[in-house]
């Protein structure tokens, strides 16, 4: 789940360019800003609202307090307790969701176009005074509590926690933004109050809206919706570099296959070659069947159902990581592959058959489509989060084309770190 937005952004990268696809910056008369997709053939509107920042914002001391906060939102609001406001929600045939990542709290939201002004007020009142109420809080805590004891027994999530505390040292990512069993059980109804006014805030908020609903109708329901939130909130953490020190750590754990995590710095996606870098991914472990370690891990050796690789975009760093999971007598060469691959690749970069398979896939006959108001929402907050230009759409594909073998060799010998690729295996690994 802490790669959401990771994902996120590798939707808007892997878009068509679709020319009928018209996106309209609009901004309220109380200066909210938003992008508009209109398309009023189906009475339904769709809207995403990121607030930046997310869990990285917990105090010290009360880590999981915004993940809390997040998960009552929906809990009451007003004269509504939980269920009154569900039933008022599925009264006007309305969707919300809220949910809370490393570097973002997200809002979900969709309406039908006769019961949007309704639908608005009610997400208004959810945003803007929900009541934190005491038995929320504790049914609500005690669902977090279940999850973080859940995930000590899951060998995935015991690897994402070694491996984000080496990383990221003193940083929130380093810590898992849940919390633990002692900070959220701390956690008191003063301290939602206070999570919510340093989190949802207008002076980190993206919006996107697609569907029928107009620029004109659009800019008074910006007011209408966020207008009561707080102007800024709390200051947003310190960029890291993340550390590394190309070792294997093994964290024991009594099942039958071992999972690993691993990588080492990654590059940021403001760079100039990250498309470069996007498509060196594509060709080594991100096209599922298709991709270098897929195929000498799994096909040739049977090591492995499924390995890949992706470029992990932090707001405040970024890891090229990936994850590989093997029977505890066969991880260890799953590794050794691994790491071959990856030396090879930084070595020798890519051939021309790979980068135009490569950009075939990204540009033609594989790229994620828009499919509905729902993900073009989801899209253009994606695209505001990234600082992508409003017409990025229509040239990324030129972008991916531009891509030449010699800049993929360039940036593999940069980007690729053979000797501090690290990985965590949780198991019962031989011969490491």
């Amino acid at each position: 789940m802490r790669l959401i937005l990771v994902l996120v952004a590798a939707v808007s990268l892997a878009l068509p360019a679709r020319a009928e696809v018209q996106i309209q910056e609009v901004t309220s008369p109380g200066g909210i800003t938003a992008w508009l997709v209109e398309e009023p053939s189906i009475p339904f509107v769709a809207i995403e609202i990121l607030f930046k920042g997310g869990t990285s914002l917990d105090p010290e001391g009360k880590r999981g307090a915004v993940n809390l906060m997040t998960g009552l939102i929906e809990e009451g609001t007003g004269d509504l307790d939980a269920q009154g406001f569900a039933a008022a929600r599925d009264s006007l045939a309305a969707t919300f969701q809220f949910r809370a990542y490393d570097d973002a709290i997200l809002v979900t939201a969709k309406m039908l176009t006769e019961t949007r002004d309704a639908s608005v007020d009610l997400l208004r009142q959810a945003l803007v005074a929900p009541n934190f109420d005491q038995v929320a809080l504790d049914r609500v805590r005690q669902q977090v509590l279940s999850s973080i004891r859940s995930e000590a027994q899951d060998p995935n999530a015991i690897a994402s926690d070694r491996f984000d505390a080496m990383a990221y040292g003193q940083h929130p990512y380093a810590t898992n933004p849940d919390g633990t069993e002692a900070s959220v059980n701390a956690l008191t109804r003063d301290d939602m109050v206070a999570a919510h006014a340093g989190a949802l805030a207008l002076d980190r908020v993206s919006v996107g809206v697609s569907g029928d609903i107009s620029a004109a109708e659009l800019g008074p329901m910006l007011d209408a919706l966020l207008g009561g939130l707080p102007e800024t909130g709390l200051p947003m953490p310190d960029h890291i570099v993340p550390t590394f020190d190309g070792g294997t750590h093994i964290v024991p754990f009594d099942v039958p296959q071992s999972v690993a995590l691993f990588g080492h710095a990654g590059i940021e996606r403001e760079a100039p070659d990250f498309f470069a870098a996007y498509i060196l991914n594509e060709i080594l472990g991100g096209r599922g069947f298709e991709a270098r370690l897929m195929t000498e891990v799994r096909e040739k050796r049977g090591l492995t159902y499924g390995v890949s690789s992706f470029l992990v975009g932090k707001d405040y760093t970024s890891v090229y990581m990936g994850q590989v999971a093997s029977a505890n007598d066969r991880i260890a060469e799953a590794i050794e592959v691994i790491r071959t691959e990856w030396q090879r690749m930084a070595d020798a970069g890519v051939t021309d058959a790979e980068l135009l398979d490569a950009q075939t896939y990204l540009t033609g006959a594989y790229p994620l489509r828009f499919d509905g108001n729902a993900s073009i929402a989801g899209i253009l907050v994606g695209m505001q989060a990234d600082d992508l230009p409003i017409d990025y759409i229509n040239t990324r594909n030129d972008r991916v084309r531009a891509v030449t073998v010699d800049d993929i060799a360039r940036v593999a010998s940069r980007l690729l770190d053979p000797d501090m690729l690290t990985f965590v295996v949780v198991g019962q690994p031989q011969g490491l």
